[in-house]
């Protein structure tokens, strides 16, 4: 009996033993390679280091759009205990300002990875990265912010919560602002929590180039300012302004109101994001007429001082009537313009051929797009003449029949004014790649000469009557000297033009004798007013004269000396010009040969950064400017994830440009 048991418990153990051997062997021996890469599966992974977007400055290098540090938290239910759920509830619902119910209604999931909070900043991760929960993690998630909110939102863009480049700018730039991703192979333990990192297998991340625009803060600022107080003071739908240095394309201010905040896209309709000044198109009216009152005496067609006969306002052409506002019985050439005459244009067009008009306009851009650095931009509408009507050339003459977009116009008013070429719009000033190097530098790019000088330089004298005699007097700055033309037009409603609703819009330029800037106005269906004189052509004036008293330096040798006194006394009031004990000098970032933190006070945010971010430290940065004061002092050791706070200031310094 005893033998019995003993065989028995003998052959349990030799059969135990024989499948722990077959066991092993197939662990170790037959299916080892399989086993170990399921292993190395678990236990490390291969993760992305996104590439850091570039950054974008105005021309006087203030920083417009930059990254923040942001994170997100990540929770694996199947790794969280019950018991840890309400914790992380409670700290969670502390530190976010969210209701404990809102985490405890997340985590009551069995299974699955779920995000707990999205764009955590850095001051609030400071309480929940203390949190050492298996199964809670978080990853770096960047935000895009635009500094100045609203300001130059449609010249901007955005990044999209796909982390794609959407509008403007940062669209029609992103394979320069996305940068180069990175990659790290990560090692973890059994339950999913990093352990080492390989950092012979790291690739870091290359950031993108910083963008340098052309755009100047301060005249985007008084643009979208004025564009405001015109909008509630007359009613109108929408606004659209673009001011431009008429010598060599460059924009120095765009802006439509309705617009949007780029940090909130989410929020506004597909109106207040789109591009207006270079997407939507319209009939110019009565700002059309320099261009072809320009053709005709680039062709010697017409003088100056010959007298038309009007006919008192009402004038039966072919088989249709063109009227004039103001009923005149004879104007010369100049006054045609001065007082606007739609009569007295559409009798002088038909002195130029079809061709050689069309040819002109071509010449000048329309029906052509201008090839801005923006994406979405309309060509507008310019028919051949096979397509003309008998009355096509008399109506195009005073800008119906025609289409334009905003930008195409301005653009061509500039080769009008600036001697008589026509230049391409440009946006970008400078490039700049992630080690600081120049990559690309504004050059003006001229596309062809369409007038003469000469032509040029009287249609600058004619213009300049339009302000000081005619229809433009509003737009008259009494400081310096301004051109323009007024122009109210149609809507074109339905396939019929509307008898209530208008484009009212003025285009100026300053000085006369050396234009520096050219201004374009437009109010999309002003209730109150209705002519581009009494309404587009006083924001004109109040965004000129504001723009001479704050650069008053550039503008100081054109401007009547009656008024230096007086603008300097203003500037000096509005702090335009600081006083020596409010200026600082700037100084270089010196990075330590040890990774300890460098000095960064009274260095530019724009080299801060720079700096910052060669060395791997995460950052916040309070205002702009520059550097007044850094979270972490010069010389401490930097440790894992600290984050460095940058208190900034736009104060006034001397040797260098602010940031």
């Amino acid at each position: 009996m005893n033998n019995t048991r003993a065989l028995i418990i003998i052959f349990a153990v030799f059969i135990l033993v024989t499948v722990l051997v077959i066991r092993l062997a197939n662990i170790q021996l037959i299916k080892s390679e399989e086993y170990s890469y399921y292993a190395v599966q678990q236990q490390t992974d291969v993760e992305k280091i996104e590439a850091e977007f570039g950054l974008i400055y105005d021309r006087e290098n203030n920083l417009l759009v930059y990254n923040r540090n942001d994170v997100t938290f990540y929770a694996d239910l199947t790794m969280i205990p019950k018991s840890k759920r309400e914790l992380i509830a409670e700290k969670f619902s502390k530190a976010l300002d969210k209701p404990e119910s809102y985490f405890l209604n997340l985590l009551r999931g069995k299974k699955g990875t779920i995000t707990l909070a999205k764009k955590v900043s850095s001051e609030q991760l400071k309480s929940l990265g203390e949190i050492k929960i298996p199964g809670l993690y978080y990853k770096d998630d960047p935000t895009r912010i635009n500094h100045y909110g609203n300001l130059a939102s449609h010249l901007l863009g955005y990044i999209n919560k796909e982390h794609q480049p959407v509008s403007g700018i940062s669209e029609y730039f992103k394979k320069d602002i996305e940068g180069i991703d990175g990659s790290r192979r990560i090692i973890k333990n059994a339950i999913g929590e990093l352990v080492s990192i390989e950092e012979n297998e790291t690739q870091p991340a290359i950031a993108g180039s910083d963008l340098v625009l052309t755009i100047n803060k301060d005249y985007q600022s008084v643009l979208e300012e004025e564009l405001r107080k015109g909008l509630d003071k007359f009613k109108a739908h929408s606004a659209t302004g673009i001011i431009m240095n008429p010598n060599t394309g460059e924009i120095l201010a765009l802006a439509n109101v309705d617009d949007y905040d780029p940090n909130y896209y989410w929020q506004y309709n597909d109106f207040q994001r789109r591009n207006r000044a270079i997407t939507d198109t319209y009939e110019p009216g009565s700002t059309f007429k320099p261009f072809s009152l320009a053709a005709l005496l680039d062709r010697k067609l017409c003088r100056l001082d010959e007298n038309l006969y009007l006919e008192n306002g009402t004038y039966q052409f072919k088989n249709v009537k063109i009227r004039d506002t103001h009923p005149h019985k004879y104007l010369n050439v100049a006054e045609i313009i001065e007082q606007s005459s739609n009569i007295g244009i559409a009798k002088l067009v038909q002195r130029i051929s079809d061709d050689d008009f069309y040819k002109y306009l071509r010449g000048f851009g329309f029906g052509n797009l201008t090839s801005i650095q923006l994406p979405g931009e309309a060509a507008g509408k310019l028919k051949k003449p096979n397509d003309w009507s008998k009355v096509s050339k008399a109506y195009m003459s005073f800008g119906y029949e025609i289409s334009v977009t905003p930008l195409q116009l301005i653009t061509a008013f500039s080769a009008l004014i600036n001697g008589g070429i026509l230049y391409e719009p440009q946006l970008l000033l400078k490039r700049i790649n992630h080690n600081g190097e120049l990559e690309y530098e504004f050059e003006p790019k001229p596309i062809r000469r369409v007038l003469s000088e000469q032509t040029s330089i009287v249609m600058k004298n004619i213009l300049r009557g339009v302000v000081k005699n005619g229809t433009g007097k509003n737009a008259d700055v009494e400081f310096i000297s301004v051109g323009g033309k007024t122009g109210t037009s149609q809507k074109l409603i339905d396939g019929s033009y509307s008898k209530a609703q208008y484009n009212s819009s003025f285009i100026g330029f300053f000085p006369v004798e050396d234009p520096q800037i050219v201004c374009l106005i437009l109010f999309n269906s002003p209730d109150v007013g209705k002519y581009g004189g009494l309404v587009a052509a006083p924001v004109f004036k109040a965004v000129a004269s504001r723009i001479v008293e704050k650069d008053f330096d550039q503008f100081e040798k054109y401007i009547d000396e009656t008024f230096k006194q007086k603008l300097l006394f203003t500037s000096l009031e509005k702090g335009m010009s600081a006083d020596d004990s409010n200026q600082i000098k700037i100084k270089e970032v010196k990075l330590p040969s040890d990774k300890r933190m460098p000095d960064l006070v009274n260095c530019t945010v724009r080299d801060a950064i720079s700096a910052l971010t060669r060395m791997g430290i995460k950052y916040k940065i309070n205002g702009s400017g520059v550097v007044i004061n850094q979270s972490i002092q010069p010389g401490s050791k930097i440790r894992t994830n600290e984050i460095c706070v940058l208190d900034c200031s736009e104060i006034t310094i001397t040797g260098a440009s602010v940031y």
